[in-house]
């Protein structure tokens, strides 16, 4: 890429290139799942899906209460039966649109907006889900189904709208024809067993099936052909299997496994294959969301729909080996128990249980009132009482689905005070002031609190220079819950920080297997020869995600040689990497990634092909935008590139990074006067990134705005006092302001802090010199 003598190269910060270190993994870990796969190869032929049905003559308790449950009517095809919503010629209207809702010759019929806006008649051909709401399917060409956005309210017996107050252009990445709404994708292997995808990233069509169209039996048991053959056996002639021939066998699962097994379809993750339903780990399957801003507030409390999984690990229930079951029928996902008496299964009823605990009234006492709503907020004004109302806050998804917070935590207003992050507290107590909480919680249980992680990572993510150590210390503090581990490395990882380096590569040996990709991932190491050394290990790692992640973090490094000991590894694993990414390749992000792997495979074409389809399936995904401008640049096509920038700039004023890019190559082209208008706002919006006041400083300088530049680069130096570039520069500016003295006061500096750089020493002689033959 070719540059003004002025301005620095022009950063396109869409690209991760993080590189990866390793160190041995536990033995236990490799002979764990070495028993593991020796158990299930004892277990011949292999065990196939058979169907709930084929359980219900053994285990008819299990069937009768699975029967009518949530699971059980996860998805089904549209029928009187299945059927929820009105359909007897119901309309609804919703921004100016008449939806109809009518049956016609006994399909399921619904007059709408359709593709482009354009009103059309669709059938229904599918149900999903069942209370709070019911969601309908509709089937498109390519083998989709995509999801209606009106659904119907279980609870109150309505249409409503998914999106009632944000209106969606027919070309919305989330408008219901397209991808974000399309079951195939978004939704579809959690309502279903044995489901297999079926996507052709070529064709961009799919053929999705399942062995069974709900969450059966096998969804958690594992395929049971095995079992149902061996339970056929004669009560006398039957061998004791491994097992008893189920794949998986559920009885005595320590807690670990059992909230393994729930994991893959409550959580938040992206998945890497198809669910087989049995995982020794859960990063076999995909990778979780960590506790990243727009997902979670930064205490870790849910924001957006995130589910269960990532909350329940932050838990001490958690901590303690509380697993699911100890709160849910694993059969009819129904509590065990009602009200406070779930707790109290555990929690002494003459502590908690009394108003000396909670300080509320109880259910029914005088005064207790009814259920209110508050935003998006559903509570109980008076369930101060429920150990749930304190304990488990929650939010409302989907307009009406309320699910609690799983995890667990005390009310903290001091942090809402702190962080911004809601609290139990006003939640019901919504005309009262935060202050007004903290008050009441000091008076009743004093005013000292524990330190909370939520103030590191709230500091890590405003990305304050002080946070590093704190996130460093908390990513390598094991008694906190590994997904708060990892989001804090994570957030370290973005300081170039040699304790940050080395936080990274400890966690390359952790236990945890989300630790070991969250260090993979954000580790960068430029020189191949040692990113093979470190890296290269990793490709033996027990877990899929870990060893997939390590092959890609090798590609630009494989040209100095893996040796024949990590070749065929790498190898495989790259082939992984590849699959699961062409899987999902019907969302941008996956697209995005398959560009950035062809480009480091040098294979420009191929990754110019991934980005345009990126931004074709989402026209907002602005990552892919700015790399594409960045092959563009590498093409000489910057006409191109200019206008990518210029589009994500409008989209995302408030990217300052992508600004900071675009004036980059406005100044490249020459444009200066518009290049400084970016950089500055760039400068004025990350005071803290001291390489964009150097570049504002240079450009300042080159347009005569001397007093500008200056100020540009004593704000550069004032982050990074030491660095040499800031301190020529500015030595340079003052000479070419005849301002000598303090030319040479600076070159004196730089000489002092660097002296062994050359430039420092000349620069002392040169002014000295210039000075005296000027006398």
């Amino acid at each position: 890429m070719k540059h003004t003598t002025t301005i620095t190269h022009w950063k396109i910060t869409g690209i991760v290139s993080t590189l990866i270190i390793v160190v041995s993994i536990p033995l236990y870990m490799v002979q764990d799942r070495a028993r593991r796969s020796a158990a299930n190869a004892a277990i011949t032929p292999a065990a196939e899906f058979v169907g709930s049905e084929a359980c219900r003559d053994c285990h008819r308790g299990e069937y009768d209460k699975w029967k009518g449950s949530h699971h059980q009517r996860a998805m089904a095809v549209a029928s009187d039966e299945t059927v929820l919503g009105d359909f007897a010629d119901a309309e609804f209207h919703h921004l100016g649109v008449t939806t109809r809702f009518f049956r016609k010759d006994g399909r399921f019929m619904v007059t709408t907006q359709g593709p482009r806006g354009e009103m059309g008649d669709f059938e229904v051909t599918h149900t999903f889900g069942w209370f709070p709401l019911q969601q309908y399917l509709i089937p498109f060409p390519g083998g989709r189904l995509q999801c209606l956005p009106i659904a119907w309210d279980s609870r109150e017996n309505r249409w409503y709208h998914l999106y009632p107050n944000h209106p969606l252009a027919a070309d919305d990445w989330l408008y219901w024809t397209n991808n974000g709404q399309n079951w195939n994708a978004m939704c579809a292997e959690c309502h279903s067993t044995d489901l297999r995808k079926n996507y052709d990233p070529d064709k961009e069509t799919y053929r999705t099936d399942w062995s069974e169209i709900s969450v059966g039996c096998e969804a958690c048991h594992g395929p049971g052909s095995n079992h149902v053959a061996w339970a056929r056996l004669p009560e006398m002639g039957r061998p004791e299997a491994v097992n008893t021939a189920l794949a998986v066998k559920t009885s005595g699962l320590t807690s670990a496994r059992q909230v393994t097994l729930c994991a893959p379809c409550h959580a938040r993750r992206m998945s890497l294959d198809d669910n087989i339903h049995d995982h020794a780990d859960f990063l076999d399957y995909g990778i979780p969301q960590l506790l990243s801003e727009g997902m979670y507030f930064p205490d870790g409390q849910i924001l957006d729909e995130v589910y269960v999984y990532g909350s329940f690990i932050q838990s001490k229930m958690h901590a303690r080996d509380v697993r699911c079951s100890d709160c849910h029928d694993v059969h009819s996902i129904r509590r065990i128990k009602d009200g406070n008496n779930l707790c109290l299964q555990c929690h002494r009823a003459a502590v908690y249980d009394t108003r000396d605990h909670h300080f509320h009234k109880q259910a029914g006492e005088p005064g207790d009132p009814i259920r209110k709503k508050s935003g998006e907020i559903l509570f109980e004004v008076g369930s101060g009482a429920q150990c749930e109302g304190c304990h488990m806050p929650g939010r409302i998804y989907m307009g009406v689905d309320y699910r609690p917070d799983h995890s667990f935590r005390i009310p903290r207003p001091d942090l809402s005070l702190a962080l911004g992050t809601p609290n139990a507290c006003n939640r019901c107590h919504v005309n009262q002031t935060v202050q007004w909480s903290v008050n009441a919680i000091a008076k009743w249980y004093g005013k000292k609190k524990r330190p909370h992680y939520g103030t590191i990572l709230a500091a890590g993510r405003r990305q304050e220079a002080q946070a590093l150590p704190e996130l460093i210390r908390l990513a390598g503090d094991r008694l906190y819950p590994d997904i708060v581990r990892a989001t804090a490395l994570s957030l370290a990882s973005s300081d170039p920080d040699q304790d940050a380096s080395e936080s990274l590569k400890g966690a390359l040996s952790d236990e945890s297997a989300l630790l070991r990709h969250t260090a993979v991932n954000r580790l960068s190491i430029p020189d191949p020869k040692q990113r093979i050394a470190l890296v290269g290990p990793l490709l033996y790692d027990p877990v899929r995600a870990v060893r997939i992640e390590a092959a890609r973090r090798l590609v630009t490094a494989v040209q100095s040689g893996l040796g024949a000991s990590l070749s065929q590894p790498y190898e495989k694993a790259l082939a992984a990497y590849i699959k699961a990414m062409q899987r999902t390749g019907d969302f941008a992000a996956s697209r995005h990634n398959l560009g950035n792997l062809y480009v480091d495979l040098g294979q420009t074409e191929q990754a110019i092909s991934h980005f345009r389809k990126a931004i074709a399936i989402d026209p907002l995904f602005y990552p892919a935008k700015v790399n594409l401008a960045m092959l563009y640049n590498a093409k000489g096509q910057n006409d191109a590139a200019e206008a990518l920038l210029r589009e994500v700039v409008k989209e995302y004023p408030d990217l300052y990074e992508i600004m900071y890019s675009l004036g980059l190559l406005l100044a490249e082209r020459r444009a200066f006067d518009e290049a400084v208008i970016y950089l500055g706002d760039a400068a004025a919006a990350l005071p803290q990134r001291s390489r964009i006041q150097y570049n504002l400083a240079l450009l300042l300088k080159q347009l005569n705005r001397n007093a500008e530049a200056e100020f540009a680069l004593n704000r550069a130096l004032s982050v990074d006092p030491n660095n040499p570039d800031y301190l020529y520069a500015l030595a340079v500016l003052y000479m070419e302001w005849n301002r000598t003295e303090d030319a040479l006061k600076v070159a004196v500096q730089l000489h002092e802090r660097h002296p062994d750089l050359a430039m420092g020493r000349n620069l002392v002689n040169y002014i000295k010199s210039a000075s005296a033959g000027n006398e």
